[in-house]
């Protein structure tokens, strides 16, 4: 069966751990699209691990793991990440597989990225700063420089020499920056590119050859379905095709290959960065539980805004992806509250709405209506099966599930991977 993993939210759904435990049953875990923007935390019993570009499926031996077309590869980054988990003695050695169709990000991708979200009078996006908005601006303009073309000499020295030739008169002419030396960069990424030699290839062909085999292959994306630079909260989004769509078109399989698509949401709402956010805590709350969540950002440390659970958010999620189940992560969070709220619509300019809107007029200024239900006050963090939940907490999952039209099927009330529950 061919799984595609999706965050509902924006991101951060806890979607590393529910990876990591589908990957034990995975041939293939392939990820599909954004950059070392992303994080994915894991916890182990040998300690906790947080990836940001290789999949979380490396962690069981006999997983390969994929780097997809449609994502946008730091060499350096990737280095790093493969030196980090060999010295914790995890092999990646005919495990992990990148494509040379997948574009690269340069050392001016990433300071650009910087400069432009600092410039006065530019929106301010929020961006992680690593690069990934002008690596994919690149390969839209089709001005980008893939992993392939490391691999000759004559193309390379060309792309990168036409690409420091714009960017430098960008930089010295608009942000007063300096620029970069090309011998410096095609130096650098020449020895990237001998280091990275070893799991280059085409992982499309591979990944048709495992299905031909009847491997099972999960594809994960990284962050959630409302920063997809299509159907999120735009301009607030990534620059990538998150939605479980992306799947197809950021590995090379075709979209009548997938069969599941599993939906992530948290008991909860977060949301890293600017941009909307119609049921989002007062300070007090969200102090709560950010600590008791310890919601900060895998990738940046920057502290999540946290809010009620956004009904109208997720079920436009469920329908534009074909969610099939949804996870539902960190209930344990909510043990403590004795009222519990659930977004059910947004009040805009006199009218109920329903449906996510694409303004951003109706998101910033939509105000939630809440159902408001009864908490269950005890601790879920040590229950091992369904039926022992508090009935409470059994009652807000199944009302989750009516409002978005889709079954709960599994639930984590942990960080630790034995802190999961299945749900027939």
């Amino acid at each position: 069966m061919n799984t595609v993993v999706v965050g509902a939210q924006w991101g951060d759904e806890g979607k590393g751990k529910i990876i990591d435990i589908l990957s034990q049953k995975a041939d293939y875990v392939v990820r599909y699209q954004g950059g070392n923007n992303a994080g994915h935390t894991v916890v182990k019993k040998s300690g906790e691990f947080v990836l940001h570009l290789v999949p979380s499926g490396i962690f069981h031996p006999k997983t390969r793991c994929v780097i997809g077309n449609g994502v946008v590869v730091d060499p350096k980054a990737l280095i790093g990440e493969i030196e980090e988990l060999r010295s914790k003695n995890i092999s990646v050695k005919g495990r992990l597989f990148v494509s040379e169709r997948a574009h690269l990000i340069l050392p001016h991708h990433r300071i650009y990225d910087q400069l432009r979200e600092g410039k006065k009078g530019f929106l301010k996006i929020g961006t992680t700063g690593r690069g990934i908005g002008p690596s994919y601006s690149d390969k839209a303009l089709r001005s980008g420089i893939r992993i392939v073309d490391l691999y000759d000499e004559a193309n390379f020295r060309e792309k990168l020499r036409m690409s420091l030739l714009e960017k430098n008169e960008i930089f010295q002419k608009i942000y007063g920056h300096e620029g970069f030396a090309f011998d410096a960069v095609y130096a650098e990424y020449h020895r990237y590119a001998q280091k990275i030699r070893p799991y280059v290839t085409d992982t499309a062909l591979l990944l048709h050859e495992a299905m031909k085999r009847k491997k099972a292959i999960l594809f994960e994306g990284a962050q959630g379905t409302h920063l997809d630079i299509d159907h999120g909260t735009y301009p607030f989004v990534t620059s990538s095709y998150v939605t479980a769509g992306g799947a197809a078109v950021g590995t090379g399989v075709g979209p009548t290959t997938i069969d599941r698509v599993i939906g992530v949401v948290k008991a909860y709402t977060t949301r890293v960065g600017e941009g909307p956010f119609p049921t989002e805590f007062d300070a007090a709350r969200m102090e709560a539980i950010r600590k008791k969540g310890k919601e900060f950002g895998a990738t940046t440390g920057r502290p999540r805004r946290c809010g009620w659970f956004d009904s109208v958010l997720v079920r436009y999620s469920c329908m534009i992806n074909g969610i099939d189940e949804i996870a539902v992560t960190k209930l344990d969070v909510l043990d403590d509250l004795r009222e519990i709220k659930i977004g059910v619509g947004y009040r805009y300019r006199g009218r109920l709405v329903k449906s996510f809107p694409a303004s951003l007029a109706a998101q910033k200024e939509g105000k939630p209506v809440y159902e408001t239900h009864p908490g269950w006050m005890s601790d879920t963090s040590g229950v091992k099966r369904f039926a022992l939940l508090p009935p409470n907490a059994k009652r807000y999952l199944k009302r989750l599930s009516d409002l978005l039209s889709v079954p709960i099927t599994i639930l984590s009330v942990g960080s630790h991977e034995d802190q999961t529950l299945f749900i027939r």
